[in-house]
């Protein structure tokens, strides 16, 4: 048989492995699943004659060499950080690599050495990264092929909870790793280009700095701008384009209510409260607003950001216990951000039956024989329930189907990689569509830039 080892079984594998053990009896295919906590994969897996679970510590060589050395292909669901020896030990046993995260500039140093090996090292094979790349490069090379030039091509995702799982003021649910949630856009300011002129949004007015998108059926969103949408420039082919613009979508009304927190510094990550484990949530509050013998929290936090008591924004602090002076944070030594995730999560953490939500919207704006044009894509998917998320959905299958499209030959070039190539996205993006995930493409009359951001 076949072997694929998968190491880490977080929550988005459940459709990764359920992919691959519907698979297994006609492909040959024995699944291996290795983690330091094998509970979730336990769950997940049952008892499948065509899998098993491991403990794998990917700190101990020994273990880690053998599990990998045992198989034909690696997948490794890990925390991005974890990949480089993973995909060290897969060049020295002459073994494929999968994984959902970005390239790090580590890991791009192996490509030579997995070129020279025949091997395929597939990285950015999620959902963001992931399916963007690869919806966008499909329209991107359409209109070249046609020969439009393109001038504008805007990008935004968005991990939020469907409409019939949506009961708070906030429209959001944790549909993923909230820390990133929690520190999302900090590390620089944000940098885009807008009519061939390059625009900075540093992290303070990150977001209050938004645009507007109308999805059919679903409504308006709001989105702000990711930290860098010039990443990828040069590696769509993008090198002349005008405008360009990556960003991440919530529910309109969620940026200027995160703001607070901004404003207030509760997302800091870089130094730790004093006392953080025997703090209350209002005591944590408290902490970032000024001393008065008289004033209540309350009045001095909207005194000092100027909030009005019938403020839709207030309704939302309120609404997540925020000020309750009985529950404790409980964490020793905690940053700001690591506090503010812990309050959040009483609130934000996706119940049994809740369902979550990926949207993905697409601009591409082409000049064609003198005229201008724009194609605007759109893409909608609606998780089943808390374990087969639409996070995991978008996640899991397109790492499950690149997978054994390496098992059988079908993706060939060897190479650390990104699915950014005809001969990866073409048979991924059409399998996927089988799934559901599919993008509905419309021509509307080319709009330019969006004059909020000019």
């Amino acid at each position: 048989m076949r072997k694929i080892l998968i190491i880490g079984s977080g929550k988005s594998s459940a459709y990764l492995l359920k992919y691959l053990l519907d698979k297994s009896v006609s492909e040959n295919l024995f699944i291996t699943i290795g983690d330091l906590n094998i509970e979730n994969a336990k769950k997940l897996i049952g008892n499948h004659k065509n899998a098993e679970v491991i403990i794998l510590d990917v700190f101990d060589e020994n273990s880690r060499i053998e599990a990998i050395n045992n198989s034909d292909i690696v997948v490794s669901m890990l925390p991005a950080r974890y990949h480089l020896q993973v995909a060290k030990d897969c060049i020295k046993f002459k073994k494929h690599m999968v994984t959902a995260s970005y390239v790090s500039p580590e890991l791009q140093a192996l490509n030579e050495d997995a070129k020279s090996n025949g091997l395929i090292l597939m990285n950015e094979i999620g959902v963001d990264p992931g399916i963007d790349h690869m919806s966008a490069m499909q329209v991107l090379d359409r209109i070249r092929d046609n020969g439009g030039e393109i001038i504008l091509f805007e990008s935004f995702t968005g991990g939020l909870v469907a409409p019939e799982s949506d009961n708070n003021l906030w429209n959001y649910k944790f549909t993923w790793n909230p820390r990133n949630v929690v520190v999302a856009g900090q590390g620089g300011a944000a940098k885009f280009l807008q009519e061939g002129t390059y625009k900075y949004i540093p992290y303070n007015r990150l977001f209050r700095r938004t645009e507007f998108l109308d999805f059919d059926n679903y409504g308006r969103f709001e989105v702000y701008a990711n930290r860098d949408s010039l990443k990828y420039q040069n590696v769509y082919g993008l090198d002349n384009v005008k405008t360009l613009y990556r960003g991440t979508i919530r529910r309109v009304g969620f940026s200027r209510a995160w703001n607070i927190f901004v404003t207030l510094g509760m997302t800091d990550d870089s130094y730790t409260i004093d006392d953080s484990e025997n703090m209350s949530y209002r005591d944590f509050v408290n902490s970032f607003l000024p001393y008065s013998p008289s004033d209540s929290v309350e009045l001095k936090l909207r005194y000092q950001l100027k909030i009005d008591q019938d403020d839709i924004v207030w309704d939302k602090l309120i609404e997540l216990d925020i000020f309750n002076a009985k529950k404790r944070v409980g964490l020793k030594a905690a940053t700001p951000a690591q506090i503010l995730e812990k309050i959040l999560k009483d609130s934000w953490t996706l119940e049994q039956n809740d369902k979550d939500m990926i949207v993905m919207y697409h601009k591409f704006g082409y000049e064609k024989n003198g005229k201008k044009y724009q194609i605007d894509a759109n893409m909608v998917v609606v998780g089943a329930d808390q374990t087969y998320t639409a996070m995991a959905k978008t996640v899991g299958l397109p790492v499950a189907i690149a997978t054994l499209a390496i098992l059988n030959g079908k993706i060939k070039t060897p190479g650390v990689q990104i699915p950014i190539s005809k001969e990866v996205y073409q048979p991924i993006l059409k399998e996927l569509e089988t799934f559901g995930i599919a993008f509905k493409e419309k021509e509307v009359p080319y709009l330019g830039y969006n004059p909020l951001n000019n």
